[in-house]
């Protein structure tokens, strides 16, 4: 199931995983455009956390590695994980469980020819067309 997918299920089901999702997407989407550098920045940011693999595969064309929340903790650091909960609504532990499951699907779905190549303050179509769609709820 796609993300697209994930949330038209939460905004009509009683999923609390879909909704968890959900709720956080828009501030996600908020942070990623707003990240030094934007999506490639972001993808920087794994890399050096030792996570080059594992982000390679949301990017490419292969199967998604998943990401535990450990390690998203130990990459995105204390501070974004707490803007997020603090947008979303959330605690930090949901925030990375619901970001395991979510942010391999939407850097997948937002580099679908295989890059990031997309320069800090520009975001994706899919990006741009969520972030619309979300915040005018």
């Amino acid at each position: 199931m796609g993300l697209l997918d994930s949330i038209v299920s939460a905004v009509g089901g009683d999923n609390p995983q879909a909704k968890t999702q959900a709720a956080l997407l828009p501030a996600l989407i908020e942070q990623v455009n707003s990240y030094p550098g934007g999506l490639p920045g972001l993808i920087q940011k794994f890399q050096q956390g030792g996570l080059g693999e594992v982000v390679a595969s949301w990017i490419g064309s292969g199967p998604n590695q998943p990401v535990s929340p450990g390690q998203l903790q130990s990459v995105l650091g204390d501070d974004l994980i707490s803007q997020l909960a603090q947008r979303s609504g959330q605690d930090s532990g949901s925030v990375l469980g619901a970001l395991s499951a979510m942010l391999p699907s939407l850097v997948d779905q937002a580099t679908p020819d295989g890059e990031a190549s997309m320069q800090p303050g520009q975001s994706s179509p899919l990006l741009g067309a969520l972030s619309g769609m979300l915040g005018r709820r």
